[in-house]
């Protein structure tokens, strides 16, 4: 089979190497899957860079997110076990953790439904408890992440507000719904956020990115309102002063949505089942941006890194002859 490996660690486009390998064999409590699509995630770009809370021995295959078919001809959604990674014909998965895909998507889609929309569902709805008639912020609105958080964000009766980096995002965060598009580059966040408010500020404040993106969060979350820290794609981790959440009356909520998997697995499967369901009635629909054969991925790994990405590029492999 086809497969890229990382051998050493660095920037994706210059470690990563497609080469042909042995399909991988399953260890206990695992299962075979031919690869149908596989997302590109942030992480992907981290596990390269030997940055990634979880570190692979070399050599290993990236990609954290599939959709795939199993032996018994089952289409399944899931994260694969490292170090056999999705970016290659074949990866190995745990059986417990497979999800079924859902019918209203096609491959690409359904491997885009996973990591992104079980983040967001979990920070808005399980930490943040986001309600009908609320007001979201969204950072990198129209990126992988946060264009799952725009949808669930409207589909829950949120008011969503979107920051995002050029024209070209913002034209993105419009189409995904988004009431309000901020572009960062062109327009003080802090100032947009609390014209768009009356001067209230956002009740839910949803930020991958970190760095000064948290620093605007602090400025315009309104009294009660919840900061979601989900990621920090900036590179920059932020210290919080904590005097400040205690003047204003905010909470910051720390997501690891992984940690699920292990603590609370009916929780993930709930989850899976809720995002089924607004999938099927059209409520969310994966933005998949660009789809880009397996020979592609290290570029398209490189390109997500660079923050030049808009919604999901996904590595769409060849049918089977």
């Amino acid at each position: 089979m086809q497969a890229w490996h990382v051998h050493e660690n660095g920037e994706p486009s210059e470690v990563m190497r497609l080469a042909e390998a042995e399909r991988p064999t399953p260890g206990d409590g695992q299962v075979l899957v031919r690869v149908r699509a596989a997302n590109i995630n942030f992480p992907d770009a981290l596990l390269c860079r030997g940055q990634y809370q979880v570190r692979p021995p070399l050599p290993f295959t990236p990609g954290v997110e599939i959709c795939g078919e199993t032996e018994d001809g089952r289409r399944v959604i899931g994260n694969p076990a490292l170090p056999y990674g999705g970016f290659a014909e074949y990866a190995v998965a745990d059986a417990a953790a497979l999800l079924p895909a859902p019918e209203a998507l096609d491959d690409a889609e359904a491997a885009a439904l996973h990591i992104g929309y079980q983040t967001g569902w979990f920070g808005l709805h399980r930490r943040a408890g986001l309600e009908a008639g609320e007001t979201l912020l969204v950072h990198a609105a129209a990126g992988g992440v946060g264009s799952a958080a725009v949808q669930l964000g409207k589909a829950a009766g949120a008011t969503v507000i979107g920051v995002v980096g050029g024209a070209d995002k913002a034209a993105v965060a419009r189409e995904l719904g988004c009431d309000v598009v901020i572009d960062r580059r062109a327009e003080d966040v802090v100032a947009a956020v609390k014209e768009a408010t009356g001067g209230r500020g956002a009740d839910v404040i949803y930020d991958p990115v970190g760095g000064e993106a948290y620093t605007q969060s602090a400025k315009t979350v309104a009294f009660e309102g919840r900061i979601v820290v989900v990621g920090f794609a900036s590179g920059t981790i932020p210290s919080p002063a904590l005097n400040h959440a205690l003047v204003k009356n905010y909470s910051i909520l720390g997501l690891h949505w992984g940690l699920y998997n292990t603590k609370n697995p009916k929780l993930v499967r709930h989850c899976h089942d809720q995002l089924t369901e607004l999938a099927a009635r059209g409520a969310i629909k994966p933005l998949v941006s660009e789809r880009v054969p397996l020979a592609g991925a290290a570029a398209a790994v490189q390109k997500v890194a660079d923050g030049r990405s808009t919604g999901r590029i996904a590595v769409v492999m060849e049918e089977p002859a």
